[in-house]
């Protein structure tokens, strides 16, 4: 098992080109199980999750190739409608073959999911949905079990506790394109991701409306097609890349980035007092003096992401001042403080809040990655904290972020792996 050794405090300068979004290429890939006909993603990234997805597809019937960026997915003879434990435990994501295994073959058998240890996420408002689409649903040794004699459009209510789910939105989404009638989907999740499976579905043929709001309206069809789509840029790797211009106080310009999908962030660095000059596609990220000390809520898009409150809370802890840091989404998603407190940071856990009092620098430690975005906080941290950061558990990072280190290195870091 490989670990990641930074040396820091070199100031990042450069270009970078930010990858398709891995949150919206898992739910695209699994919606290709829709049709028989052949199905072209372009821009995927080359991720552990998205391997795995692949593998998925193929293990239910599918003939799936990754390469170049380019996955090409066509219908073997066979169709199977289980998805097995043994790859749906290691990504939460793959959960969401649920939706359109139901959708096309109106039955399914899929393990509930694993993925990152950030906090309980209960899959009921999942099932809720489908439910009321009109499948029966058990759950049998750690398997979902639903079948339906025919899918009806309905009404549906999916807020949960802390929010909108967005996997939840796409397995209803998926599933109500093929079903009879009329779906609405109240209290959906309004993500850039959400909104381009939705754009793939209708490539698709799909008929509908209102997605990227609150309010989904779905017309069901009969059947759906192949099609060819391009994923968006990755805005949760172009928040990362933004934050480490500034930890790192350097000059980067991002390139292959929608600044639309990162209001939230760039409100909340603009009043750090972050220079930024945005145009549709890039962001140039130039450190200009000491930023200030701000207070975060993470909420659902398009508030703060809860994606983005690892990475932000490395840079408040090298930002003079007290920053308050509330996880609305996923109230125990802390792991990485005891991390980061290891790099001599100064934070302090009550709850649901994060109390960070901002310190000149970080100093190196060995420190271990808990979760996807807990890894690429503490490869933030190694950038700018003095001396020599060994992180462990990589594979966490590998699972969200394409050649990060080889991308971090061409921006100037002194950055490499090592075998544990």
């Amino acid at each position: 098992m490989d670990k990641l050794v930074i040396e820091g405090g070199i100031k990042l300068k450069g270009e970078v080109t930010i990858s398709g979004a891995k949150n919206a290429v898992l739910p695209i890939l699994a919606a290709t199980l829709l049709t028989d006909d052949a199905c072209i993603i372009k821009g995927v990234p080359d991720l552990r999750d998205t391997n795995t997805m692949i593998k998925i597809l193929r293990s239910l019937g599918k003939d799936a190739d990754l390469e170049n960026g380019i996955v090409s997915v066509s219908s073997l003879k066979k169709t199977n409608c289980v998805a097995d434990y043994k790859l749906v435990s290691t990504m939460r994501a793959s959960f969401c073959v649920l939706g359109p295994l139901l959708g096309k073959f109106k039955k399914a058998k899929v393990s509930l999911p694993g993925g990152c240890v950030i906090g309980v996420r209960p899959v009921d408002l999942h099932l809720k949905g489908i439910r009321a689409l009109g499948t029966e649903v058990n759950v049998e040794s750690g398997y979902v079990i639903a079948k339906a004699k025919e899918l009806k459009g309905s009404h549906i209510y999916l807020g949960g506790v802390y929010g909108s789910s967005v996997l939840a939105t796409d397995n209803v989404m998926m599933a109500a394109v093929l079903a009879s009638g009329k779906t609405v989907i109240e209290s959906a999740a309004c993500e850039p991701e959400v909104e381009d499976l939705a754009e793939f579905l209708i490539k698709m043929g799909a008929k509908i409306k209102g997605h990227g709001t609150p309010i989904i309206e779905i017309e069901g069809v009969r059947h759906l097609h192949g099609a060819s789509h391009t994923i968006i840029p990755d805005r949760i790797e172009a928040g990362t890349m933004m934050l480490a211009a500034l930890i790192t106080r350097g000059n980067i310009l991002i390139k292959n980035v929608f600044y639309k999908h990162l209001g939230a962030l760039i409100d909340r660095l603009e009043e750090a007092g972050a220079l930024m000059t945005k145009t549709e596609n890039t962001i140039h990220m130039r450190y200009r003096g000491q930023l200030k000390a701000i207070n975060i809520n993470t909420l659902p898009y398009p508030g703060f992401p809860t994606d983005m409150q690892a990475q932000m809370m490395s840079l408040m802890s090298v930002t003079p001042g007290i920053s308050v840091i509330t996880e609305k989404i996923y109230p125990d998603r802390f792991m990485h403080v005891a991390e980061l407190n290891r790099m001599d940071a100064r934070i302090q856990r009550e709850g649901p809040h994060a109390i960070v009092e901002g310190r000149e620098e970080l100093s190196g430690a060995p420190v271990m990655a808990s979760d996807l975005r807990a890894s690429a906080c503490l490869v933030l941290a190694g950038l700018a904290a003095k001396g020599k950061t060994s992180i462990s558990r990589i594979y966490h990072l590998e699972r969200g972020y394409e050649n990060m280190e080889e991308k971090l290195e061409k921006l100037g870091a002194k950055i490499w792996r090592e075998k544990e």
